[in-house]
This record gives C-alpha cells, structure tokens and sequence, in this order.
C-alpha cells in the first residue's frame, strides 16, 4: 500500500497535465493566427503555405494573417517568431533556405533548431536552374563549358547570402568544378529579374515562381535539383542526369512555432495540415506548382530540419562560406 500513496502525486500531476493539455487544445485557436514569412511577398514558401493554410482556416474556424518580414536572408522574420509568445498564435514559414542562418552569422537572435518547434512539413520542391534566353545556352553542358572557359567570369544570382536559391547553385558549382560570381539580393523577385533582363547568366530558385516564365520564354530552364524530373518539366533532364549527382538540393517548406509551444497545439496543428495535405483539391493545387508532399510526424520533421541544417553547415564549409558577423 505504501508505494502506491508515493505514487498517487506523482500520478495525479500527470494526469492533470494531460487534461490541461488536452483543454488547451480543444480551445486553440480563439482568435486569428499571426504566420510569419520571413521573405517577400510572392516568395515560394509563402504560396504553397497560403494554398494550404486557407484550407485549414476553414477547418478550425480561424483565419491565418500571413506577415512578409523579409531581411538578412529570412533571419529578420525567423527572430520575430522566436522571441513571439509561444501560445499559438504565431508561426514560422520555415524552410530551406533558413538552415542557412547557422553558419552565415557567428551570432544569431535566436537559434535555428533550438528555438523553434517544428510542426509540420508543407511539401518538398524541385528547384530549377534558369538561365538568360540571350546566352544561347541548351543545356548545363553548354553552361558549365561557358564557366570554365572564363573562370570567374561568369554571374548568378541569388535571393540573397545563405538563401536556398544561393546554397542550389553552389551545391551546383561545387559538382561541376568551376568558378563563378555570386551577386546576391534582397529577395526572390529582384534576383530573378536581373536573370531575365540578361543583366545577370544564371539562377536556382523553386519551381512555382520559374514556371510561367520558363513557359514565356523568358529564361530557359537547363536542369532540375531532384532525383527524378519534375512532372510540370518533362523535358527538362535533371542535374542527375547532366552528370552532377553531387548537385542535388530540395527545397522545403514547412510550419514551425515558437519553443515551448504546449505539444497539444503543435500536435493539433500538425493533425489539421496533415488532413489538409490529402485532400484531393488541395494536392491538385500544389501539383500544379511542382510540390510533393511527404507524410511525416512531428518527431519525423524535427529531425529532418535537424539534418537539413547539417547538411548546410558541410556544404557552406565546402564552399568556404565564412560568417560574416
């Protein structure tokens, strides 16, 4: 009889914190979620989140206000989130492209896998390396024989240092073998700008915002990063079968919250976005942007941001990016 009156506190406190736990989230949302997209408006991440959270608005009765604070990168929009109350009612548009932030800056106001809980990942896209219709460039072929017959001569663009669009294409120049200029922006549409107007060779970004002008011909698309092609570029080889393996690079997006966001509302959250993610209407949507969604639990998508920042971290010590702060 004795242990089990030790026992019974211990117990009971458990219990108790499951059903607060279990209250706090039958409660959540009361009142609209504030989601944070740490780039400008039209960036890719910021799409596909839009498509998929105007569904799950509809499903908990709460609307999402998506807030563009772009700057350094996406480490200015990832600070505000990090430092927001974690109650729920702000989130993260987190991907790729933020893995990033740990080697680009020797201090940072907050840290990448620490301070974020991670809920749930949108989808997985292929990024696309475009070049200026005006260098008459076929293939990655004719693009690497052009860099390496001018070392250094050649330049591309980037939504900024550390971005996804700039970590692809030194992944990219790593496997090919040659040198090249790296002109950095503020953001995805700037760079991607330059790249049409042919002030600038050539471009790594996601494959929703390049399609419509790959299909105006406005730049030409000459590989994808994935394994396998892309289903909306068929004809388009990937960087595989171009002879650069080395070069493969996804780009993600995903949910996060704030740390110590009670685990009841991340697993609601995670719970509706994944219910959102089969719905055939939803998958159509994102279809047309390239996307493919891959089913993981929280635990699951943890240690995938985890991994993504070490993989990072390698390739920005291959490419001898040096923090500058």
């Amino acid at each position: 009889m004795p242990p089990f009156r030790t026992l019974r506190p211990s117990i009971a406190a458990l219990v108790l914190c499951a059903v607060s736990a279990a209250a706090g989230a039958q409660a959540w949302p009361a009142r609209p979620i504030r989601a944070i997209s740490p780039f400008s408006a039209g960036a890719a991440t910021e799409i596909i989140a839009r498509i998929v959270l105007d569904e799950v608005s509809r499903q908990i009765g709460q609307s999402f206000v998506i807030e563009s604070r772009p700057g350094a990168g996406g480490s200015v929009g990832a600070a505000i989130a990090a430092r927001a109350a974690p109650d729920g009612y702000t989130l993260l548009l987190n991907s790729a492209s933020l893995s990033s932030q740990v080697v680009l800056h020797k201090s940072l106001p907050y840290e990448p896998v620490r301070d974020f809980a991670p809920v749930v990942l949108l989808g997985i896209q292929p990024s696309v390396l475009v070049a200026a219709p005006t260098r008459g460039w076929k293939s990655v072929a004719d693009l690497v024989a052009a860099a390496r017959e001018k070392p250094g001569d050649l330049t591309y663009a980037s939504a900024g240092l550390g971005s996804a669009s700039h970590m692809a294409a030194e992944r990219f120049r790593l496997a090919a073998g040659f040198e090249a200029r790296h002109i950095p922006f503020r953001g995805p549409v700037e760079a991607f700008t330059e790249v049409i107007s042919g002030r600038l060779d050539f471009y790594y970004l996601p494959l929703a915002p390049a399609l419509p002008n790959i299909k105006a011909s406005k730049v030409v698309a000459l590989a994808v990063s994935t394994p396998a092609r892309a289903a909306l570029l068929p004809d388009v080889p990937t960087v595989v079968e171009a002879g650069y393996p080395g070069a493969q690079y996804l780009f993600w997006g995903g949910l996060a919250f704030p740390a110590g966001t009670p685990r009841a509302i991340i697993g609601k959250l995670h719970d509706e976005t994944r219910r959102t993610l089969s719905l055939p209407a939803v998958q159509e949507r994102l279809a047309t942007l390239g996307v493919q969604t891959m089913p993981m639990t929280v635990s699951e998508f943890t240690r995938f941001v985890r991994d993504d920042v070490a993989s990072t971290v390698k390739l920005a010590k291959d490419v001898n990016l040096v923090a500058k702060e």
